[in-house]
Protein backbone atom coordinates (compact mmCIF):
# COMPACT_ATOMS: atom_id res chain seq x y z
CA UNK A 1 0.00 0.00 0.00
CA UNK A 2 3.07 2.05 0.15
CA UNK A 3 3.19 2.88 -3.54
CA UNK A 4 -0.58 4.12 -2.92
CA UNK A 5 1.04 6.81 -0.50
CA UNK A 6 -0.46 10.05 -1.64
CA UNK A 7 -3.66 8.63 -2.09
CA UNK A 8 -3.67 7.78 1.66
CA UNK A 9 -2.83 10.78 2.67
CA UNK A 10 -5.36 12.56 0.86
CA UNK A 11 -7.89 9.84 2.14
CA UNK A 12 -6.54 10.42 5.32
CA UNK A 13 -6.90 14.79 5.69
CA UNK A 14 -10.69 13.66 4.31
CA UNK A 15 -11.24 11.47 7.03
CA UNK A 16 -9.61 13.89 9.68
CA UNK A 17 -12.05 16.50 8.41
CA UNK A 18 -14.99 14.39 8.59
CA UNK A 19 -14.39 13.37 12.33
CA UNK A 20 -13.55 17.12 13.51
CA UNK A 21 -17.03 18.12 11.82
CA UNK A 22 -18.75 15.05 13.67
CA UNK A 23 -17.05 16.10 16.74
CA UNK A 24 -18.81 19.87 16.37
CA UNK A 25 -21.69 18.46 16.56
CA UNK A 26 -22.30 18.45 20.55
CA UNK A 27 -20.54 21.79 20.78
CA UNK A 28 -23.23 23.51 18.61
CA UNK A 29 -26.01 21.66 20.10
CA UNK A 30 -24.43 22.60 23.79
CA UNK A 31 -24.18 26.22 22.55
CA UNK A 32 -27.98 26.22 21.03
CA UNK A 33 -28.88 25.53 24.77
CA UNK A 34 -27.72 28.16 26.24
CA UNK A 35 -29.29 30.24 23.24
CA UNK A 36 -32.56 29.03 23.88
CA UNK A 37 -32.00 29.75 27.77
CA UNK A 38 -31.45 32.98 27.10
CA UNK A 39 -28.15 33.21 27.52
CA UNK A 40 -27.09 34.80 24.02
CA UNK A 41 -23.27 36.41 23.56
CA UNK A 42 -24.74 38.43 20.84
CA UNK A 43 -28.15 39.43 19.01
CA UNK A 44 -27.43 37.25 15.77
CA UNK A 45 -25.93 34.34 17.26
CA UNK A 46 -28.41 31.81 16.92
CA UNK A 47 -28.23 32.42 12.98
CA UNK A 48 -24.63 32.07 12.57
CA UNK A 49 -24.97 28.53 14.83
CA UNK A 50 -27.52 27.56 12.22
CA UNK A 51 -25.15 28.30 9.39
CA UNK A 52 -22.19 26.97 11.14
CA UNK A 53 -24.18 23.74 11.53
CA UNK A 54 -25.54 23.98 8.13
CA UNK A 55 -21.54 24.48 6.62
CA UNK A 56 -20.53 21.28 9.68
CA UNK A 57 -23.14 18.61 7.99
CA UNK A 58 -22.31 19.46 4.53
CA UNK A 59 -18.85 18.92 4.95
CA UNK A 60 -19.13 16.09 6.83
CA UNK A 61 -21.19 14.68 4.90
CA UNK A 62 -18.55 15.27 1.65
CA UNK A 63 -15.61 14.51 3.35
CA UNK A 64 -16.92 11.07 4.39
CA UNK A 65 -18.06 9.98 0.57
CA UNK A 66 -14.87 11.10 -0.67
CA UNK A 67 -13.25 9.22 2.77
CA UNK A 68 -14.74 5.95 1.77
CA UNK A 69 -14.47 6.28 -1.68
CA UNK A 70 -10.54 6.87 -1.61
CA UNK A 71 -10.17 4.00 0.87
CA UNK A 72 -12.09 1.67 -1.40
CA UNK A 73 -10.12 2.62 -4.36
CA UNK A 74 -7.01 1.47 -2.85
CA UNK A 75 -8.49 -1.30 -1.53
CA UNK A 76 -9.26 -2.36 -4.98
CA UNK A 77 -5.98 -1.29 -6.38
CA UNK A 78 -4.09 -3.38 -3.63
CA UNK A 79 -6.88 -6.71 -4.50
CA UNK A 80 -6.32 -6.29 -8.05
CA UNK A 81 -2.38 -6.58 -7.83
CA UNK A 82 -2.77 -9.41 -5.72
CA UNK A 83 -4.95 -11.24 -7.81
CA UNK A 84 -1.93 -10.55 -10.84
CA UNK A 85 0.66 -11.73 -8.26
CA UNK A 86 -1.37 -14.84 -7.23
CA UNK A 87 -1.99 -15.77 -10.85
CA UNK A 88 1.53 -15.46 -12.16
CA UNK A 89 3.16 -17.32 -9.08
CA UNK A 90 0.42 -20.14 -10.25
CA UNK A 91 2.18 -20.18 -13.66
CA UNK A 92 5.49 -20.91 -12.20
CA UNK A 93 5.02 -23.08 -9.03
CA UNK A 94 7.64 -25.83 -8.79
CA UNK A 95 6.11 -29.73 -9.02
CA UNK A 96 6.75 -29.80 -5.13
CA UNK A 97 4.53 -26.39 -4.52
CA UNK A 98 1.75 -27.91 -6.94
CA UNK A 99 1.35 -30.92 -4.03
CA UNK A 100 1.88 -28.40 -1.30
CA UNK A 101 -0.62 -26.14 -2.56
CA UNK A 102 -3.66 -27.43 -4.40
CA UNK A 103 -6.41 -26.33 -6.59
CA UNK A 104 -9.17 -25.93 -4.18
CA UNK A 105 -5.97 -23.42 -2.11
CA UNK A 106 -5.67 -21.04 -4.85
CA UNK A 107 -9.08 -20.70 -5.66
CA UNK A 108 -9.33 -19.53 -1.77
CA UNK A 109 -6.53 -17.22 -2.29
CA UNK A 110 -8.01 -15.62 -5.24
CA UNK A 111 -11.43 -15.36 -4.03
CA UNK A 112 -11.38 -14.93 -0.24
CA UNK A 113 -7.85 -13.98 0.90
CA UNK A 114 -7.11 -11.12 -1.95
CA UNK A 115 -10.69 -10.06 -1.01
CA UNK A 116 -10.65 -9.73 2.66
CA UNK A 117 -6.49 -8.15 2.24
CA UNK A 118 -8.18 -5.46 0.05
CA UNK A 119 -11.09 -4.32 2.09
CA UNK A 120 -7.89 -4.31 5.08
CA UNK A 121 -7.15 -0.68 3.89
CA UNK A 122 -10.21 0.88 4.42
CA UNK A 123 -10.23 -0.82 8.22
CA UNK A 124 -6.73 0.23 8.22
CA UNK A 125 -8.05 4.15 8.25
CA UNK A 126 -10.52 3.18 11.08
CA UNK A 127 -8.04 2.05 13.65
CA UNK A 128 -6.32 5.98 14.20
CA UNK A 129 -10.01 7.78 13.00
CA UNK A 130 -11.59 5.51 16.09
CA UNK A 131 -8.74 6.42 18.52
CA UNK A 132 -9.26 10.40 17.40
CA UNK A 133 -12.44 10.10 17.46
CA UNK A 134 -12.73 8.55 21.34
CA UNK A 135 -10.23 11.41 22.08
CA UNK A 136 -12.46 14.51 21.28
CA UNK A 137 -15.55 12.62 22.81
CA UNK A 138 -13.91 12.41 25.84
CA UNK A 139 -12.61 15.91 25.47
CA UNK A 140 -16.05 17.50 25.14
CA UNK A 141 -17.22 15.28 28.13
CA UNK A 142 -14.66 15.96 30.21
CA UNK A 143 -15.24 20.09 29.70
CA UNK A 144 -19.65 19.33 29.87
CA UNK A 145 -19.18 16.66 33.14
CA UNK A 146 -16.19 17.52 34.56
CA UNK A 147 -14.59 14.66 36.46
CA UNK A 148 -17.11 11.96 35.72
CA UNK A 149 -15.23 11.86 32.53
CA UNK A 150 -13.02 9.30 34.51
CA UNK A 151 -15.78 6.57 34.78
CA UNK A 152 -16.43 6.24 31.16
CA UNK A 153 -12.60 6.37 30.99
CA UNK A 154 -12.06 3.78 33.05
CA UNK A 155 -15.24 1.38 31.58
CA UNK A 156 -13.79 1.95 27.92
CA UNK A 157 -10.38 0.95 29.65
CA UNK A 158 -11.78 -2.15 30.84
CA UNK A 159 -13.50 -3.25 27.62
CA UNK A 160 -10.13 -3.03 25.58
CA UNK A 161 -8.70 -5.56 28.32
CA UNK A 162 -11.55 -7.77 28.17
CA UNK A 163 -11.55 -8.51 24.46
CA UNK A 164 -7.68 -9.21 24.51
CA UNK A 165 -7.86 -13.03 25.07
CA UNK A 166 -10.73 -12.96 22.92
CA UNK A 167 -9.08 -11.50 20.11
CA UNK A 168 -6.37 -14.34 20.27
CA UNK A 169 -9.61 -17.06 20.33
CA UNK A 170 -10.75 -15.25 16.97
CA UNK A 171 -7.43 -16.06 15.44
CA UNK A 172 -7.43 -19.80 16.37
CA UNK A 173 -10.99 -20.24 15.19
CA UNK A 174 -10.21 -17.99 11.81
CA UNK A 175 -6.96 -19.67 10.86
CA UNK A 176 -9.08 -23.20 11.90
CA UNK A 177 -11.56 -22.10 9.66
CA UNK A 178 -9.61 -21.36 6.63
CA UNK A 179 -7.81 -24.63 6.67
CA UNK A 180 -11.17 -26.38 6.62
CA UNK A 181 -12.18 -24.45 3.79
CA UNK A 182 -9.15 -25.44 1.83
CA UNK A 183 -9.86 -28.67 2.08
CA UNK A 184 -13.46 -28.68 1.45
CA UNK A 185 -12.39 -26.89 -1.94
CA UNK A 186 -9.47 -29.57 -2.59
CA UNK A 187 -11.55 -32.49 -2.48
CA UNK A 188 -14.66 -30.76 -4.59
CA UNK A 189 -12.04 -29.87 -7.01
CA UNK A 190 -10.63 -33.85 -7.18
CA UNK A 191 -13.98 -35.16 -6.97
CA UNK A 192 -15.14 -33.29 -10.22
CA UNK A 193 -11.41 -33.74 -11.98
CA UNK A 194 -11.32 -37.27 -11.61
CA UNK A 195 -15.57 -37.80 -11.75
CA UNK A 196 -15.04 -40.59 -14.62
CA UNK A 197 -12.84 -42.75 -11.77
CA UNK A 198 -15.55 -42.37 -9.27
CA UNK A 199 -18.61 -42.99 -11.49
CA UNK A 200 -16.71 -46.11 -13.25
CA UNK A 201 -15.68 -47.59 -9.68
CA UNK A 202 -18.76 -46.35 -7.84
CA UNK A 203 -17.75 -44.42 -5.37
CA UNK A 204 -20.13 -41.46 -5.36
CA UNK A 205 -21.37 -42.29 -1.84
CA UNK A 206 -18.04 -42.52 -0.41
CA UNK A 207 -16.86 -39.14 -1.86
CA UNK A 208 -20.60 -37.46 -0.79
CA UNK A 209 -19.60 -38.78 2.25
CA UNK A 210 -16.68 -37.60 2.84
CA UNK A 211 -17.10 -34.03 1.52
CA UNK A 212 -20.07 -33.75 3.98
CA UNK A 213 -17.93 -34.51 6.94
CA UNK A 214 -15.57 -31.97 5.43
CA UNK A 215 -18.72 -29.50 5.00
CA UNK A 216 -19.57 -29.99 8.91
CA UNK A 217 -15.81 -29.57 10.44
CA UNK A 218 -16.65 -25.99 8.45
CA UNK A 219 -19.99 -25.09 9.67
CA UNK A 220 -18.15 -25.75 13.06
CA UNK A 221 -15.36 -23.79 12.86
CA UNK A 222 -17.74 -21.24 11.46
CA UNK A 223 -20.06 -21.63 14.44
CA UNK A 224 -17.03 -20.95 16.54
CA UNK A 225 -16.07 -17.64 14.69
CA UNK A 226 -19.82 -15.80 14.51
CA UNK A 227 -20.20 -16.96 18.11
CA UNK A 228 -16.62 -15.07 19.22
CA UNK A 229 -17.65 -12.14 16.72
CA UNK A 230 -21.48 -12.43 18.66
CA UNK A 231 -19.81 -12.21 21.93
CA UNK A 232 -17.60 -9.37 21.18
CA UNK A 233 -20.63 -7.14 19.49
CA UNK A 234 -22.28 -7.86 22.53
CA UNK A 235 -19.16 -6.97 24.53
CA UNK A 236 -19.10 -3.84 22.74
CA UNK A 237 -22.19 -3.14 22.79
CA UNK A 238 -22.98 -3.50 26.46
CA UNK A 239 -20.53 -1.08 26.88
CA UNK A 240 -21.83 2.27 26.17
CA UNK A 241 -24.47 1.62 28.33
CA UNK A 242 -22.08 1.16 31.12
CA UNK A 243 -20.54 4.31 30.27
CA UNK A 244 -23.71 6.02 30.80
CA UNK A 245 -24.53 4.82 33.72
CA UNK A 246 -21.20 5.04 34.82
CA UNK A 247 -20.82 8.87 34.08
CA UNK A 248 -24.61 9.50 35.36
CA UNK A 249 -23.43 7.69 38.96
CA UNK A 250 -20.01 9.49 39.51
CA UNK A 251 -21.90 12.80 38.23
CA UNK A 252 -24.68 12.10 41.17
CA UNK A 253 -21.84 11.34 43.88
CA UNK A 254 -19.82 13.92 42.69
CA UNK A 255 -22.63 16.31 43.75
CA UNK A 256 -22.33 18.38 40.10
CA UNK A 257 -25.76 20.02 39.36
CA UNK A 258 -27.38 19.09 35.62
CA UNK A 259 -28.62 20.96 33.52
CA UNK A 260 -30.50 20.86 30.21
CA UNK A 261 -27.34 21.63 28.01
CA UNK A 262 -25.04 19.07 30.21
CA UNK A 263 -27.54 16.39 30.12
CA UNK A 264 -28.31 17.31 26.19
CA UNK A 265 -24.81 17.44 24.93
CA UNK A 266 -23.43 14.46 26.66
CA UNK A 267 -26.16 12.06 25.18
CA UNK A 268 -25.10 13.53 22.18
CA UNK A 269 -21.41 13.08 23.05
CA UNK A 270 -22.20 9.36 24.02
CA UNK A 271 -23.24 8.83 20.79
CA UNK A 272 -19.88 9.47 19.17
CA UNK A 273 -18.76 7.42 21.56
CA UNK A 274 -21.11 4.24 21.21
CA UNK A 275 -20.29 4.53 17.17
CA UNK A 276 -16.54 4.37 18.05
CA UNK A 277 -16.74 1.62 20.46
CA UNK A 278 -19.00 -0.24 18.04
CA UNK A 279 -16.65 -0.11 15.23
CA UNK A 280 -13.91 -1.86 17.39
CA UNK A 281 -15.71 -4.93 17.70
CA UNK A 282 -15.44 -4.62 13.83
CA UNK A 283 -12.22 -3.38 13.47
CA UNK A 284 -10.51 -6.25 15.28
CA UNK A 285 -12.72 -9.05 12.98
CA UNK A 286 -11.42 -7.20 10.13
CA UNK A 287 -7.71 -7.15 11.39
CA UNK A 288 -8.03 -10.57 12.66
CA UNK A 289 -8.94 -11.97 9.26
CA UNK A 290 -6.65 -9.59 7.13
CA UNK A 291 -3.44 -10.81 9.00
CA UNK A 292 -4.79 -14.88 8.60
CA UNK A 293 -5.34 -14.07 4.61
CA UNK A 294 -2.18 -12.10 4.47
CA UNK A 295 0.01 -14.77 5.77
CA UNK A 296 -1.46 -17.62 3.95
CA UNK A 297 -1.04 -15.12 0.61
CA UNK A 298 2.74 -14.80 1.73
CA UNK A 299 3.19 -18.51 2.24
CA UNK A 300 2.10 -18.93 -1.09
CA UNK A 301 4.14 -16.45 -3.31
CA UNK A 302 7.00 -17.52 -1.45
CA UNK A 303 6.47 -20.95 -2.58
CA UNK A 304 9.34 -22.83 -4.73
CA UNK A 305 9.44 -21.97 -8.46
CA UNK A 306 10.62 -23.62 -11.90
CA UNK A 307 14.39 -23.11 -11.86
CA UNK A 308 14.56 -21.93 -15.18
CA UNK A 309 18.77 -21.16 -13.95
CA UNK A 310 19.09 -25.18 -15.54
CA UNK A 311 17.73 -23.44 -18.74
CA UNK A 312 20.02 -21.45 -21.10
CA UNK A 313 18.24 -19.71 -24.09
CA UNK A 314 19.82 -19.40 -27.62
CA UNK A 315 21.27 -15.81 -26.89
CA UNK A 316 23.40 -16.73 -24.33
CA UNK A 317 25.49 -19.62 -25.92
CA UNK A 318 26.50 -18.33 -29.52
CA UNK A 319 25.61 -18.77 -32.92
CA UNK A 320 24.71 -22.25 -32.54
CA UNK A 321 21.94 -23.46 -34.62
CA UNK A 322 20.50 -25.88 -31.89
CA UNK A 323 17.28 -25.41 -30.96
CA UNK A 324 17.56 -28.04 -27.99
CA UNK A 325 20.94 -29.29 -26.60
CA UNK A 326 21.67 -31.86 -23.70
CA UNK A 327 24.82 -32.99 -22.77
CA UNK A 328 25.33 -35.47 -19.98
CA UNK A 329 22.20 -34.37 -18.22
CA UNK A 330 21.10 -35.86 -15.23
CA UNK A 331 18.03 -35.06 -14.14
CA UNK A 332 15.60 -35.28 -11.21
CA UNK A 333 12.20 -34.09 -9.64
CA UNK A 334 13.85 -34.38 -6.39
CA UNK A 335 16.58 -31.87 -4.97
CA UNK A 336 18.92 -34.68 -3.44
CA UNK A 337 17.54 -38.10 -4.87
CA UNK A 338 19.64 -41.36 -4.08
CA UNK A 339 18.93 -42.05 -7.42
CA UNK A 340 18.25 -39.31 -10.54
CA UNK A 341 15.34 -39.99 -13.14
CA UNK A 342 17.34 -39.81 -15.95
CA UNK A 343 21.26 -40.16 -16.39
CA UNK A 344 23.59 -39.47 -18.75
CA UNK A 345 21.31 -37.60 -21.37
CA UNK A 346 22.63 -36.47 -24.90
CA UNK A 347 20.29 -34.82 -26.96
CA UNK A 348 20.65 -32.38 -29.84
CA UNK A 349 17.58 -30.88 -31.91
CA UNK A 350 18.61 -28.53 -34.52
CA UNK A 351 16.18 -25.53 -35.33
CA UNK A 352 13.33 -26.68 -37.99
CA UNK A 353 14.00 -30.26 -37.34
CA UNK A 354 11.27 -32.78 -35.99
CA UNK A 355 12.11 -35.74 -34.27
CA UNK A 356 10.15 -38.21 -32.17
CA UNK A 357 11.11 -39.69 -28.75
CA UNK A 358 9.53 -42.94 -28.30
CA UNK A 359 9.59 -45.40 -25.02
CA UNK A 360 7.94 -47.66 -22.55
CA UNK A 361 5.11 -45.90 -20.14
CA UNK A 362 7.54 -45.07 -17.31
CA UNK A 363 10.79 -45.02 -19.05
CA UNK A 364 10.83 -41.32 -18.83
CA UNK A 365 10.04 -39.33 -21.69
CA UNK A 366 7.20 -36.75 -20.03
CA UNK A 367 10.40 -36.18 -17.47
CA UNK A 368 12.28 -35.60 -20.09
CA UNK A 369 9.81 -32.80 -22.47
CA UNK A 370 9.85 -31.08 -18.47
CA UNK A 371 13.20 -30.72 -17.99
CA UNK A 372 13.55 -29.03 -21.67
CA UNK A 373 10.76 -26.48 -20.15
CA UNK A 374 12.98 -25.98 -17.21
CA UNK A 375 10.42 -27.96 -14.71
CA UNK A 376 12.94 -30.41 -13.63
CA UNK A 377 15.97 -29.71 -11.84
CA UNK A 378 19.15 -30.51 -13.35
CA UNK A 379 21.96 -32.31 -11.10
CA UNK A 380 24.47 -32.01 -13.84
CA UNK A 381 25.45 -30.10 -16.72
CA UNK A 382 22.70 -27.90 -18.17
CA UNK A 383 19.77 -27.48 -20.53
CA UNK A 384 19.77 -25.20 -23.47
CA UNK A 385 16.88 -24.92 -25.56
CA UNK A 386 15.63 -21.52 -27.56
CA UNK A 387 13.13 -19.34 -25.94
CA UNK A 388 9.97 -20.42 -27.47
CA UNK A 389 9.26 -23.88 -28.32
CA UNK A 390 6.75 -25.63 -30.06
CA UNK A 391 5.60 -29.22 -29.29
CA UNK A 392 2.87 -31.91 -29.30
CA UNK A 393 2.69 -35.02 -27.04
CA UNK A 394 1.23 -38.23 -28.49
CA UNK A 395 -0.34 -41.33 -26.52
CA UNK A 396 1.10 -44.32 -26.71
CA UNK A 397 -1.45 -46.70 -28.47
Amino acid sequence: MLCHWKELIVSGLFALLKITTLSAGPLLLNAFIKIAEGDAAFKNEGLLLAILLFISKNLESLSQRHWYFRSRLIGLKVRSLLTAAICKKQMRLSNAAKLMHSRGEIMNYLTVDAYRVGEFPFWLRQTWTTMIQICFALIILLRTVGLATIASLVVIILTVLCNAPLAKLQHKFQSKLMVAQDDRLKAISEALVNMKVLKLYAWEAHFKKVIENLRQVEENCYSAVQLSNGYNSFLYGSSTVLVSAATFGAYYFLGIPLHASNIFTFVATLRLVQSSVSDISDLIGVVIKAKVSFARIVKFLGAPELENANVRQKHNFGSTDHAILLKSATLSWEENPPRPTLRNINLEVRSGQKIAICGEVGSGKSTLMAAILGEVPSIQETVSCIRYLLFSLLGRK
